[in-house]
C-alpha cells in the first residue's frame, strides 16, 4: 500500500454484512452506513462504530440521506460505505456507494494519507459501483450523489423522498 497504512479485518467483515439483504425483523438490523477512520496510531483503517448506522437508526428519520451526511466529521477525514436505496424509471434500487470525505478543514498531511490508502481499500472492497468524492459542504447535497447515481433525468427519488 502506498501510504503503509493496513486495512483491519473488520473493514472486509462490516463490508460481507452491508453487502447482505436481510428480509424480516432482522432488516433493521442491516448496516445502512459504515464509516471508516485511521486508528489513532494511523497505520490502520478501521471501522468507527460510533458513526455507523443500521437501518433501525434511520427508519424514523424524515431525511434519510441528511442523517447519512450528518455522520461525517467536520475537519476529518473518513471513508464511507452507505447502502443507498433510490428509485428510477424503471425500478426501485438499492447499491453500495463508497464516499471518501476529505473537508478542506482537514490537516493536510491527513488529507494526503486517505487519499494514498483510497486505492488499496477499493480493492479490498470488490464490486463497488459507485464513488462519491466529498471536499466540501456543497458536495454533500443530494443532487451531488444523484449525479453519481445517473442524473436526475434517470433518479426520481432518494431514499423515499422524490426529488
Amino acid at each position: 500500500m502506498a501510504s503503509g497504512v493496513a486495512i483491519s479485518d473488520e473493514v472486509i467483515t462490516h463490508f460481507e454484512k452491508i453487502r447482505v439483504r436481510l428480509q424480516g425483523s432482522e432488516e433493521k438490523e442491516r448496516l445502512k452506513l459504515v464509516i471508516m477512520r485511521l486508528s489513532e496510531d494511523q497505520k490502520n483503517i478501521i471501522v468507527d462504530h460510533q458513526a455507523s448506522l443500521k437501518v433501525k437508526d434511520v427508519c424514523d428519520e424524515d431525511d434519510v440521506f441528511k442523517k447519512v451526511v450528518s455522520m461525517l466529521p467536520a475537519k476529518d477525514c473518513r471513508y464511507a460505505l452507505y447502502d443507498c436505496s433510490y428509485a428510477t424509471k424503471e425500478s426501485v434500487k438499492e447499491d453500495l456507494v463508497f464516499i471518501m470525505w476529505a473537508p478542506e478543514d482537514a490537516p493536510i498531511k491527513t488529507k494526503m494519507v486517505y487519499a494514498s490508502s483510497k486505492g488499496a481499500l477499493r480493492t479490498k472492497l470488490p464490486g463497488l459501483k459507485f464513488e462519491w468524492q466529498v471536499n466540501d459542504p456543497a458536495d454533500k447535497e443530494k443532487c451531488a450523489l444523484v449525479e453519481k447515481l445517473g442524473g436526475p433525468s434517470l433518479v426520481k427519488s432518494l431514499e423515499g423522498k422524490p426529488l
